[in-house]
């Protein structure tokens, strides 16, 4: 079966950016050879709406085979809320949130972002996941597309 990576906007735009390109690239050539499925939701697409016009065109060079699409639901809704509630992330940090929670309640294998500071964060992890646990949702994996490539054996 094939990994479910669910993406946000930065992973989308990590392709054009110089710092996170290589990574992201390799990671998108994971989609290119049917190795993993992205995940992606209606918010991915309203967060790409102001984003510039390469970026928001980039998923549409793809077939939609090569995804899953999921809605945010009111499920989503309220558990990326308790994790503001719980402190996890500040309320500025609402969107992180909503995705987050969206993989969470869809099962993803993980969670890719080029957001260190409220996404890809060990101590958010911790704190989400607590969240997680305890309401009886499984743990999410979240972790950085240049963790997600596959580099080739020794």
């Amino acid at each position: 079966m094939k990994q479910r990576i669910y993406i946000d906007t930065s992973v989308v735009g990590g392709y054009f950016d110089e710092e996170f390109k290589e990574s992201t690239i390799k990671l998108f050539e994971r989609i290119d050879n049917y190795e993993i499925i992205f995940v992606v939701s209606d918010l991915l697409d309203l967060e790409l709406i102001n984003a510039p016009q390469q970026v928001r065109n980039h998923l549409l060079k793809y077939s939609a085979d090569k995804f899953q699409r999921v809605e945010l639901i009111e499920e989503a809704l309220k558990l990326a809320d308790t994790y503001i509630d719980e402190k996890v992330v500040g309320r500025t940090s609402l969107e992180d949130c909503r995705h987050i929670a969206m993989a969470t309640i869809h099962k993803v294998d993980v969670l890719a972002s080029w957001n260190f500071k409220h996404i890809v964060n060990l101590d958010r992890i911790k704190g989400y996941n607590s969240v997680n646990l305890r309401l009886g949702y499984s743990m999410i994996e979240i972790r950085s597309p240049r963790d997600l490539v596959n580099y080739e054996k020794d």
